[in-house]
């Protein structure tokens, strides 16, 4: 939901009906003000919620920024962070679930490079993922790229949620560098995916969400 103001987030809701129930609610939209009335108003139409404010910050904000969400009725929450900030979400959290980004998915290995780090993105995730979930984090952001190796490493007691969805024929250029289609985020082991701009920008919006979600479900009913 990378959208302006409230009301263009209600009309985007109304008009997606019973396509869409989990909306994911990042800074875009927070910074419009009404971030608490928005939530209420979705939850009021039966829709889940996703916090992804990616918290960053000194422990003790951290952990004061999570508590805010308790008897919120929100699903996840994204900590964007160190040890010592997952420790502190997860201290708070209550009934929702902490995701630990690990690398986001508009950055390549090129990237990381300038940014100092000396490994691959897919060493840096992984590195990232043991720690959030030795820590207690329910779950982690990742491209739908590394989710297999995740799922290899760490097995299936865990949540990965996959931005940076695209279908095979995208070539438009936007920020997300590390993308993969519907059918290969689940196929590798993701649980959830986030799809924005796919929908958003369709001439259909309603239709290419209903097109995703027939994608999925026979994605889950094929015979193994």
């Amino acid at each position: 939901m990378d959208i302006s103001t409230p009301q263009e987030a209600k009309d985007c809701v109304e008009r997606l009906g019973d396509a869409v129930r989990f909306y994911k609610l990042g800074l875009q939209i927070f910074m419009a003000g009404g971030y608490y009335e928005l939530i209420d108003w979705m939850k009021d139409r039966g829709k889940k919620v996703f916090v992804d404010l990616k918290f960053f910050d000194v422990p003790e904000t951290v952990k004061r920024a999570v508590s805010q969400l308790k008897n919120r009725g929100v699903s996840f929450a994204t900590v964007h962070g160190n040890d010592q900030m997952l420790r502190a979400a997860v201290s708070e959290k209550n009934e929702v679930k902490i995701l630990a980004v690990t690398v986001l998915t508009s950055l390549d290995d090129n990237d990381l490079k300038d940014l100092g780090f000396a490994c691959d993105t897919k060493t840096l995730v992984l590195s990232r993922a043991k720690r959030a979930l030795e820590i207690g984090c329910d779950g982690v952001i990742s491209s739908g790229l590394e989710a297999g190796e995740l799922r290899k490493t760490y097995g299936d007691k865990f949540l990965i949620v996959s931005p940076g969805i695209r279908p095979v024929s995208n070539t438009t250029l936007d920020d997300q560098k590390r993308i993969v289609t519907v059918r290969e985020a689940f196929l590798k082991g993701a649980d959830y995916i986030v799809v924005g701009r796919p929908i958003r920008n369709a001439p259909d919006p309603r239709g290419k969400a209903e097109e995703i979600q027939r994608e999925i479900a026979g994605l889950f009913s094929a015979p193994a």
